[in-house]
């Protein structure tokens, strides 16, 4: 009875190459979207906006004196 019993490991054919790269691939596609998710979650450095508002003026005054400017050249 106990020669009937086999405890053997079961064979598991060696991925072929195809196999690899589909794993592989896989890993990699998870990782991506785990940043693209965790780029929308955390929000951005405050670095970053200072310079995107360095191009929009501050207040009203910094509008009006370049047309001041312009309208004492022309007198």
């Amino acid at each position: 009875m106990a020669a009937e019993l086999d405890f053997s490991p079961p064979e598991i054919p060696e991925p072929t190459f195809m196999e690899n790269v589909l794993r592989y691939g896989l890993f990699f596609g998870a990782i991506f979207q785990l940043i693209c998710v965790l780029a929308i979650i955390l929000p951005v450095s405050k670095s970053h906006k200072t310079d995107s508002d360095s191009f929009e003026p501050k207040n009203s005054e910094t509008v009006k004196k370049p047309k001041a400017t312009a309208a004492q050249i022309s007198k």
